[in-house]
């Protein structure tokens, strides 16, 4: 039985997949640079070592309007012959491999084209889709990368003036994440400069992958091996008789995670509601747990000749559960144990209370 693997990825709340072996690579979105006289999907150039690459939003190219960027979208390396291209989705989930007995690529809708009748579908995301199948209790709908990448869409005459009105709009109103704040601004911005300086074969061996989050406006650096995935907190479920730092359990596509705050671990001020609208999925050999976060900035390697170890002035009886501080941008966040945090810190469900 043939079977194909496929990266899963996500847009709007609407799941799709991609061809690993057309993927490159896959990494936190940076900023790009708009230009002008470009396709309306194409909104802006990357220097990725060196070599200057075009990107391309995944939502408008399936005709779809344009949404803000956010610090958790990602940018996938797509090649296609010569043509290395990236588009930018909101979340990569993981590597599925999906047999092709499971794969229903006959879509009509209902509305077959009689035999000898060429009709394109103007401005269609149907262009572009080359199957669906089931994963977990999502619909993924596959991409073609190669019509992704070569497809040139053609116009009727009557609709020629109105789409070059439309691009003209856009085009003029072009600037990367318009409504990113500063803080953001400067991380997208410190992401480039990375890409652009960074070398293929660079060497990170000995150095500490971080995904770096935010908690009270303080930054924290956590070991990004032991970081599953993060994910938007949608439904929590209340667990009864738990402590308060047990937020609840979430419905992660099936699996029941427990969700926990550990800010009060952290002797940072706990305002009694969550506000968080994301968590990271931690997993330390058999445990899983959801923790919730304010903000997700970046993912980084860290050396570990930066780590420097608590100034006197915040050692506390909870300092246990850093491991140190390290500088990031102009400034200093503090590193989690996270292992300590999840095996000494209290946090399971059937603690006694």
């Amino acid at each position: 039985m043939e079977a194909q693997s496929f990266i899963i990825c996500s847009l709007n709340d609407s799941y799709y997949g991609i061809d690993a072996s057309a993927v490159q690579e896959i990494f936190f979105l940076p900023e790009v640079t708009p230009v002008a006289e470009v396709p309306q999907d194409i909104v802006g150039l990357l220097n990725l070592r060196g070599e200057i690459l075009p990107v391309m939003d995944l939502h408008l190219r399936l005709g779809q309007q344009a949404q803000d960027y956010h610090l958790l979208d990602s940018i996938i390396i797509l090649k296609w012959q010569e043509i290395h291209i990236g588009i930018i989705v909101n979340q990569v989930h993981e590597v599925q491999t999906i047999s092709t007995s499971e794969i229903k690529t006959n879509l009509s809708y209902g509305r077959d084209i009689p035999s000898g009748l060429n009709l394109q579908r103007n401005g269609s995301a149907a262009n572009f889709i080359v199957g669906v199948t089931q994963v977990g209790e999502h619909l993924v709908m596959l991409l073609n990368h190669v019509s992704l990448i070569a497809y040139s869409q053609v116009v009727k005459e009557e609709t020629i003036t109105d789409d070059l009105n439309k691009f003209n709009i856009i085009s003029a109103n072009r600037v990367f994440c318009p409504n990113a704040t500063p803080e953001e601004r400067a991380v997208f911005r410190e992401r480039a400069e990375n890409l652009r300086h960074r070398a293929e074969s660079e060497d990170v061996t000995g150095q500490i992958p971080l995904a770096v989050i935010g908690l009270n406006g303080e930054f924290f650096g956590l070991d990004l091996d032991a970081v599953r995935e993060f994910t938007d907190i949608g439904k929590i479920t209340p667990v009864p008789c738990c402590p308060d730092h047990i937020v609840g359990n979430i419905n992660l596509r099936g699996e029941i995670v427990t969700l926990v705050d550990i800010r009060g671990l952290l002797n940072l001020p706990i305002t009694g509601a969550i506000t968080a609208s994301k968590a990271m999925v931690v997993r330390l050999n058999d445990l899983v747990a959801g923790v919730t976060v304010d903000h997700v900035f970046d993912v980084m390697y860290l050396n570990p000749l930066q780590m420097m170890p608590l100034p006197a002035a915040v050692h506390s009886v909870n300092d246990e559960y850093l491991r140190g501080t390290a500088p990031y941008g102009e400034r200093m966040m503090s590193i989690l144990d996270l292992p300590k945090i999840l095996t000494k810190g209290g946090l399971t469900v059937d603690e006694e209370v």
